[in-house]
């Protein structure tokens, strides 16, 4: 049964432009929360009872440091945007203590046999990946006009913490990204004739702003869906972007075939961009800017695979064996 309450609470996230990942996201912690405290109201329920859930996830739960901190995210909005009785900053929980994981890295070999081995339909995203840097839904959600061919860039709108940047394109896919923008444009072409077409989706105001773009060319997903399908807030028809989870399977897929034996995700290809950039020369600040990365101590962490991989500490076996 639908909680009115968790609807208001999607309501207003939609209403303050929050991602739909974000929105599921903090409902996911939000209704969790609740049914921790045996379905009482949050506004019944204050910092103490905030903390005794927060410690329950890392003692009970033993979540991960960066899960915990989502779930506090999703309650400090809670009681600040919705209740309007924002909680302490004092708060005293026990923290998640799980040890931050290295990423997996590819070699330039394996990443070459992954993109060999890859569906055919899925190379040009994988690719992407891998020479943009680009995170999954940042891909996915590209369109025809973030292409920028002339300063060899992609410019990559309301990226993770809604941040905005450009990142470099290898000039090897050019024609590659030709030939797939000329197939969204016979897509679109034949989209047009159909009179229940609305155009793409666009976020935010921009739908006012740009009455024209939903039927421009320019604003057409650069991977678009198959299909035509219904939006389910508007119920009007559009040919939204490729669904990601298909690109999570083919990239394992390929994995699997190239007999890689390490646990291969689409974020695997952006670790291993960023890896890669280090080990080549190129600086620390540059690396972070590409990423999208606030911190640089997050851009570190590729230091850190850097400094544990085979090449950092000379092994005392080869020392004995080479006498």
């Amino acid at each position: 049964m639908a909680s009115p309450f968790l609807d208001f609470v999607r309501e207003r996230m939609m209403l303050q432009r929050y991602a739909k990942r974000t929105i599921e996201t903090y409902l996911y912690w939000i209704k969790f929360f609740i049914l921790f405290h045996k379905k009482q109201h949050p506004a019944d329920l204050g910092d103490a009872d905030v903390e005794r859930f927060l410690s329950f996830l890392a003692n009970d739960r033993q979540v991960a440091v960066k899960t915990q901190a989502t779930a506090l995210n999703a309650l400090v909005f809670l009681y600040r945007h919705i209740l309007r009785r924002p909680l302490t900053i004092q708060l005293d929980f026990n923290k998640a203590r799980t040890p931050q994981k290295l990423p997996v890295v590819l070699t330039r070999l394996e990443v070459q046999q992954l993109l060999f081995g890859i569906d055919p339909r899925y190379k040009l995203l994988a690719q992407l990946l891998y020479g943009s840097g680009l995170r999954l839904m940042e891909a996915v959600r590209l369109r025809v006009k973030d292409i920028d061919f002339d300063y060899l860039s992609v410019m990559v709108w309301q990226g993770k913490g809604n941040k905005n940047r450009r990142v470099t394109l290898a000039p090897e896919l050019i024609p590659a990204l030709r030939a797939q923008i000329k197939k969204v444009d016979e897509y679109f072409q034949a989209d047009l004739l159909n009179p229940d077409y609305a155009g793409v989706w666009l976020p935010f105001a921009l739908a006012r702003k740009y009455p024209a773009a939903p039927k421009s060319l320019a604003w057409q997903y650069l991977f678009p869906s198959y299909q035509l399908s219904q939006d389910p807030e508007s119920r009007l028809i559009r040919r939204h972007h490729l669904d990601e989870t298909t690109l999570r399977r083919a990239i394992k897929s390929a994995a699997y075939l190239a007999k890689i034996q390490k646990n291969v995700t689409c974020h695997t290809l952006r670790h291993s961009f960023a890896t890669h950039l280090l080990e080549a020369g190129v600086d620390i600040r540059t690396v972070q800017e590409q990423l999208g990365h606030s911190d640089v101590k997050t851009t570190q962490i590729y230091t850190h695979v850097l400094q544990r991989g085979g090449n950092a500490v000379k092994s005392p076996l080869s020392l004995l064996l080479q006498t």
